[in-house]
């Protein structure tokens, strides 16, 4: 990390961040959290937080809760928010699903899944996020008309992702099989990366009834 980066983490944790908790299902207290009521988006790896905090920026009234395990991204996230004053986003390490569960049922306006993982590899298909019990718990804690929206480059993992989630009983589609890429959608690193290698890039998006 940078120097930048650790004072970051140092000053700003405190502040803004969250350990998940060890014991999965852990209530956690949101309004405390942000200090204020507000829709809330929940943002899965969060990586080195340029998307998150340019898409925060530009929705100020709504909340960001961004997840990550890796302390590098977590560090350049708070720095971001640092540099641009933003106060509607807090930064959580530890593992995403176990995070969900403490949330109240219906508490999240949307979810942001974007270019998780793959896992190519045959025998690694049950470490995806995108599988259906975790889509169920995931859908129970959005409000109704709250989006689930996924992005990839791994053309085997999209069509997987879209068959979860047509399957599941409570998630519509929002748009006829894959979604235009939306523009509120910043391009990420991975995007960019596999845009250089020629990978189409495939959207996801579904609502909850």
């Amino acid at each position: 990390m940078s120097s930048r980066q650790t004072d970051a983490l140092d000053q700003l944790w405190p502040v803004y961040g969250l350990h998940v908790p060890e014991q999965p299902g852990t209530p956690v207290d949101l309004a405390g959290l942000f200090a204020r009521r507000a829709p809330l988006v929940l943002e899965i790896g969060s990586g080195m937080g340029d998307t998150t905090a340019e898409m925060a920026a530009a929705d100020p009234d709504r909340d960001y809760l961004a997840v990550e395990v890796h302390t590098p991204g977590i560090a350049n996230l708070l720095d971001l928010l640092d540099r641009h004053a933003l106060r509607n986003v807090r930064v959580a390490q530890g593992d995403a699903l176990d995070l969900v569960a403490g949330l109240p049922a219906g508490a999240l306006d949307a979810v942001h899944i974007f270019f998780p993982d793959p896992w190519p590899k045959s025998r690694h298909h049950k470490r995806r996020i995108i599988q259906p019990a975790h889509v169920a718990l995931l859908r129970s804690r959005l409000a109704p008309g709250g989006t689930l929206h996924c992005a990839t480059d791994w053309a085997e993992y999209a069509e997987a992702m879209r068959v979860t989630l047509d399957a599941d009983p409570g998630l519509v589609n929002a748009h006829d099989g894959f979604a235009p890429r939306p523009a509120h959608r910043p391009v990420t690193k991975f995007e960019r990366r596999a845009l250089r290698a020629d990978r189409p890039i495939f959207d996801l998006i579904y609502r909850r009834t």
